[in-house]
């Protein structure tokens, strides 16, 4: 096991580069709706990219389960990265897409509590435990590597369990023409959250306007970070410190999910003429927005919580942690 696991130790993808190397040119960049002029905002930039919550392989936390793994190296990827998106929607709904991190400086109790809620405990709302186990009932065993729309249904079920009232949408595609329109709507659409992919690197991405993309990999492999006596959790490894990475936007696999956090239902009726306007136009088209459930689709059945017996694991029901941060009330999510 322990040879299985150096092999993600701190995994590096060879095909990427650091942002230090992009040319000094008047190029805007696009991190998750808001731009940067890459000539004059550079510092922005990166301080954009380091505010982001970054969740990586970990390793030492309690098996999931009581008897199943006790590191996500090699498998949670994808799971690393639903989290990323639902981490982001959450501090736009309570923090605000402008709020900025900065080491070691004092940061909002909101800030603690969503965090908070993504340590991998079977107690926390959103860890690797609950995620892992929520996706038995999607046909994944504990251990098993997620697609993207996989984890876009099991964000979709922990939501309906918490009751939310604001929007997230995912949008999950397989499609080889999407490339175009996933920068497109990088560019055009504000309220975007992150896009994970297929291929590696699966992860929290930014897209410019030319053809690459600026990413957090969770492809790393850290220990374990628990509360801490105080109540508060040492976040220095949940932030990605050094220069971000970038790739070309061709060697993103398409089966990808989108993410976009919409506060109000205004805007997301301003996301969905967006989407008819500039998206939705072409012939060939990555997905469809209806006014109502299609007919000949198979009736909506709100999912019930698994019963994992195979692995001795039980979801464990976190409403009290929801309550201090007002989850319950937070988010609707919607797959595509």
């Amino acid at each position: 096991m322990e040879s299985v696991l150096s092999k993600y130790e701190n995994q590096i993808t060879i095909f990427t580069e650091y942002l230090e190397e992009y040319p000094n040119t008047d190029e805007l960049v696009w991190i998750l709706g808001k731009q940067h002029l890459l000539k004059t905002e550079k510092s922005k930039l990166l301080s954009d990219i380091s505010a982001r919550l970054w969740f990586t392989y970990r390793r030492k936390f309690s098996p999931i389960g009581g008897t199943g793994p006790s590191s996500d190296a090699g498998w949670g990827c994808m799971l690393r990265c639903g989290q990323m998106m639902l981490a982001q929607a959450l501090i736009c709904r309570h923090l605000g897409r402008d709020w900025s991190w900065e080491k070691q400086k004092e940061q909002p109790k909101e800030y603690q509590r969503i965090l908070q809620c993504f340590l991998d405990r079977k107690d926390c709302c959103y860890s690797i435990h609950q995620m892992a186990q929520m996706g038995v009932g999607e046909g994944k065993s504990i251990g098993e590597w997620f697609g993207p729309n996989t984890v876009a249904q099991v964000l979709k079920k922990l939501a309906l369990f918490d009751e939310w009232n604001s929007l997230a949408v995912y949008v999950s595609m397989d499609n080889t023409v999407v490339i175009e329109d996933i920068k497109k709507m990088c560019r055009v659409l504000p309220l975007s959250a992150d896009t994970p992919g297929d291929r590696p690197p699966d992860s929290l991405t930014a897209s410019n306007q030319s053809d690459e993309l600026i990413f957090l990999d969770p492809h790393t492999t850290q220990t374990f970070v628990d509360t801490e006596e105080n109540g508060t959790v040492n976040d220095q490894t949940f932030h990605c410190l050094q220069s971000p990475q970038r790739m070309n936007v061709l060697n993103l696999d398409p089966s990808v999910a989108l993410g976009f956090f919409c506060k109000e239902e205004k805007d997301f009726d301003n996301w969905c003429s967006l989407v008819q306007k500039e998206i939705l136009k072409e012939n060939l088209r990555m997905f469809e927005l209806v006014q109502k459930h299609p007919s000949h689709w198979p009736p909506f059945i709100p999912p019930a919580k698994p019963e994992v017996t195979t692995t001795g694991a039980e979801f464990i029901d976190s409403n009290e942690q929801l309550e201090e941060l007002d989850l319950e009330e937070d988010f609707e999510i919607l797959s595509v």
